[in-house]
């Protein structure tokens, strides 16, 4: 059953990796796995949240970078070490067909840490925001949906691994949110 799974991963892979390749996304794809390109939005939300909200508005910002610092050091240093899965990219086995468009690192890939700290930033901003502002839900989730396929397109990820890191992420955004939201209740206006 185990081997199965392995394998039905490695498929789905190379789905991704291979089966959907064109120009578009070897120029897209990278780009939206790179921190700098986020950078912009990052600034705009301290902006909003401070301006906004004031002292508040720091809090929030305080809980949103705790929240990416969690669910960075549990995916990275607690699950990553534990489980030693190589990346595709690394993989002896499948790495002379992998397409790497990126620098394939020597981290582990097991669970994808980029999915693990979006999803943990989208669904924070989902539990603080989504009364007050319904369309924040979309936005988050295909911010974080896009990061996490295209740590799979570039070669770095199997699916399972975004997908458990997106699990993972989920937990720790909805969990501080929802502390958040008992420390500072957000009102809809």
């Amino acid at each position: 059953m185990f081997n199965q799974l392995i394998q039905f991963d490695q498929y789905l892979f190379f789905v991704i990796n291979q089966g959907i390749s064109n120009s578009f996304f070897d120029w897209l794809m990278p780009l939206l796995r790179e921190r700098l390109t986020w950078v912009p939005l990052y600034l705009f939300l301290a902006f909003f949240l401070i301006k906004k909200y004031g002292k508040y508005g720091v809090v929030m910002l305080l809980f949103f970078v705790l929240t990416f610092g969690i669910a960075d050091f549990f995916s990275a240093s607690v699950i990553k070490p534990f489980v030693e899965r190589l990346r595709p990219c690394n993989d002896p086995i499948i790495k002379l067909n992998v397409r790497s468009l990126v620098p394939c690192g020597s981290g582990y890939s097991f669970p994808s840490t980029h999915a693990a700290n979006h999803f943990a930033m989208g669904v924070f901003l989902i539990t603080v925001f989504y009364k007050k502002w319904k369309w924040i839900m979309p936005l988050a989730l295909l911010w974080a949906i896009s990061i996490s396929f295209a740590q799979i397109y570039v070669g770095l990820h199997y699916p399972m691994d975004v997908t458990f890191g997106a699990l993972i992420g989920g937990i720790i955004g909805y969990a501080t949110g929802t502390i958040l939201k008992k420390i500072i209740p957000i009102r809809p206006s």
